[in-house]
């Protein structure tokens, strides 16, 4: 046998012994046996560089090389999933897919909710191309490289196995206990402060610059969810067993079951045995199992209707308050937060704890060295839920919310109506100023990525940024006057010039404006078009927008009379920032249905109820979910429910059929609603997977 064709043997035997000992857990050579082959590789690809193979299970000890991750846009984007934490929210969440499904039998696919870092990997021919963190849905860090180090990813399934020639598959990169542990016990042994929590060290170790941290820290990942055009069954569980016959390591806990008793079942099995787990879990995943079903199902705004995340209750812990600290928010709002002793709760060491504002510490009469009972929300976020008066000293000081910004000194002030106490200073309080620019610069914002809070705060201290428009006049000599990190300046200098493309409906959110998020940003931009038109709107003009209230125009109207807002406003657009909608994102808006309020009911040949959705808002419409005497009419699709059309009959509400509709707003505008721009397409195969994914 010649060198090239033992590099092929080698790479074939070494994949199927990683599979067996990360996968299986079922090694059958010994781990000296193996790194004698693993060696034999290295020294056979070493004299044949043209062999290289970017999947080879040599891949997986990691290089030194530096890598900038690049942004990549998911083919299918990666949604959330409502969360519940008691059982009556089960058995409503199960009626109401029973309603949905109009009394059709359905079964849910129960599973384990792992607490790590979503990711999607892509595969062609049964090769790893492509591994991409969640981000914010709609793209993601391509983190390919580091993801190739980890040994119960398959890098090359067996060329013998019948799986798709393209497909997704996503699920959680983790961190298990034990190497958890093992890590932090090293950190501390450097000096080095230890990891809040497995999901912390799993997302900080995946977003490493260097593949070979990753590879010595031992990540594991579990795999959860199918994609693709040609997966093979139309069942949930049926897909995922097939991508376990492939090499994928999936969770044997996942069970089917076809009754809300069969739910509370695993549950109450699952809240106790996950403690035995060799991984971090926060909770139950509900699907129903069924794809078709899944699709008739169909989503509300935020998240799917046939599906649902159902979280474990917290565990509690009692620790001394040593005392609390003050934190100061880009808004100005003060955060009291409790540093307590350490305790070990739900696998994590807490040290600290959100008190939320002074009505909150006035509640339970908080003093300092008092033992209080502490729960980590949703098992993520440590809280003080009481506290145990008997143990409180005699001589205990009560704590005392404070009067004054802890940073810059100014008397803090509280608005009527609201809980928290803010700094005024907006202009000169360093955390807002640094609070507003980190906004800015956010990935759902301005998206400039190679700056983060760290270099924001050095940029800061050194005067090269004050608000967010100093950003734009920010040079890579001002950024690296020595010439020792040349390319990282170029990398920030550049990225800032490609926020110039960010579109407009991203830039008023960007702005940082009170109560305006990513949603009602997306609404105003839409509405007024551009930004001289939101400034100069009238308060009845404000309220005229969807989702916005008399507290967000408000804030819309004291921002645009700030005269420093409109100082730095004016310098972003002398730097040529869009300020309103592009001539695409206009194209095909019309205003047909300008005024009426749509149901869509039942199943559809042409196009998704998502895409009859984007089309309503396209045209001026607006989307609700239950018929009223304000309805305009019903979009009614085939086997809409009877008691929908009861109560249609009784108001008066019209339905309008599916080819009804299209022919109206084709009318309207007959280029954009026959083209991909108007509604993503979707697969309408029988087997194809709903084309999104979940995460909670």
């Amino acid at each position: 046998m010649n060198e090239q064709s033992r590099i092929l043997q080698l790479r074939k035997e070494l994949h199927e012994h990683n599979h067996r000992y990360y996968v299986l857990n079922q090694p059958v050579i010994s781990d000296q046996d193996f790194d004698f082959l693993m060696h034999e590789l290295q020294e056979l690809e070493a004299r044949h560089p043209e062999m290289a193979d970017p999947n080879s299970p040599s891949v997986r000890v990691g290089s030194d090389l530096n890598q900038n991750f690049q942004q990549v846009t998911h083919k299918y984007p990666m949604l959330s999933l409502a969360n519940t934490y008691n059982a009556d929210d089960v058995r409503e969440w199960y009626e109401q897919v029973s309603r949905g499904l109009e009394g059709e039998p359905f079964e849910v696919c129960c599973e384990m909710k792992y607490d790590g870092l979503s990711i999607s990997l892509t595969y062609e021919d049964g090769k790893l191309v492509q591994a991409v963190t969640r981000g914010d849905g709609v793209q993601g860090d391509d983190v390919t490289n580091n993801v190739r180090t980890i040994r119960s990813i398959p890098l090359q399934l067996s060329a013998s196995l019948p799986y798709p020639h393209t497909f997704e598959i996503r699920g959680e990169i983790l961190l298990p206990w034990d190497n958890f542990n093992r890590l932090n016990a090293e950190r501390e042994e450097i000096g080095e402060t230890p990891f809040a929590n497995p999901r912390n060290a799993a997302s900080g170790t995946l977003k490493s610059q260097n593949s070979r941290v990753v590879a010595e820290r031992g990540l594991d990942a579990y795999l959860y969810y199918l994609l693709g055009d040609e997966v093979p069954a139309d069942g949930h569980i049926e897909n995922l067993d097939a991508a376990r016959s492939w090499g994928f390591k999936i969770s044997e806990g996942m069970k089917k079951v076809n009754s809300l008793q069969g739910i509370l079942d695993y549950i109450d099995y699952w809240d106790k045995e996950r403690k035995n787990l060799p991984v971090a879990t926060d909770g139950i995943v509900l699907k129903v199992n069924s794809i078709r079903q899944q699709r008739h199902l169909g989503f509300t705004a935020k998240s799917p209707r046939w599906a649902i995340a159902y979280k474990f209750k917290a565990e509690r812990a009692c620790t001394p308050l040593i005392e609390v600290t003050y934190q100061v928010g880009r808004t100005g709002a003060i955060t009291p937060v409790a540093n307590m002793e350490a305790v070990q709760l739900a696998g994590t060491t807490v040290r600290r704890a959100t008190l939320n504002n002074e009505d909150f510490i006035r509640s339970f009469d908080l003093h300092i060295g008092d033992y209080v009972f502490v729960e980590k929300g949703g098992e993520i976020i440590p809280k003080i839920v009481g506290v145990d008066v008997e143990k409180r000293k005699a001589d205990a000081e009560a704590v005392k919310f404070i009067t004054h910004c802890p940073e810059c000194g100014a008397e803090l002030v509280r608005y009527e109506g609201e809980a928290a106490h803010y700094c005024p200073n907006d202009s000169g309080c360093p955390p807002q100023i640094k609070g507003r620019i980190e906004h800015f610069i956010a990935r759902k914002a301005m998206n400039i990525m190679s700056l983060g809070p760290e270099t924001v705060d050095e940029f800061y201290q050194r005067g090269l940024i004050h608000n967010i428009a100093d950003l734009y006049d920010l040079t890579v000599q001002q950024i690296d006057p020595s010439g020792n990190k040349a390319k990282s300046a170029l990398n920030i200098v550049k990225a800032i010039e490609e926020s110039h493309n960010v579109p407009f409906e991203r830039v008023v959110f960007a702005l940082g404006i009170r109560f305006v998020g990513v949603t009602t940003a997306k609404l105003l931009a839409r509405h007024f078009k551009d930004i001289d038109t939101l400034m100069n709107a009238s308060l009845q003009d404000l309220l005229d927008v969807e989702m916005v209230g008399n507290v967000i125009a408000e804030s819309i109207i004291s921002y645009f009379h700030n005269e420093d807002n409109l100082a730095i406003l004016q310098r972003l657009r002398d730097k040529g920032l869009q300020m309103s909608l592009s001539e695409e994102q206009t194209a095909g808006r019309t205003n047909t249905l300008e005024g009426k309020s749509i149901v869509i009911s039942g199943v559809f040949t042409h196009h998704s109820r998502d895409e009859y959705k984007a089309l309503i808002e396209q045209h001026g419409g607006k989307n609700v979910g239950s018929i009223s005497g304000k309805t305009s009419f019903i979009l009614a699709g085939d086997n809409m429910g009877p008691s929908k059309l009861q109560k249609a009959e009784k108001l008066g509400v019209p339905l309008m059929s599916e080819e009804e509709f299209l022919s109206m707003i084709e009318t309207a505008s007959p280029s954009t609603t026959n083209s991909e721009e108007a509604a993503p397409q979707t697969d309408t195969k029988q087997n194809s997977p709903i084309q999104l994914d979940l995460f909670s």
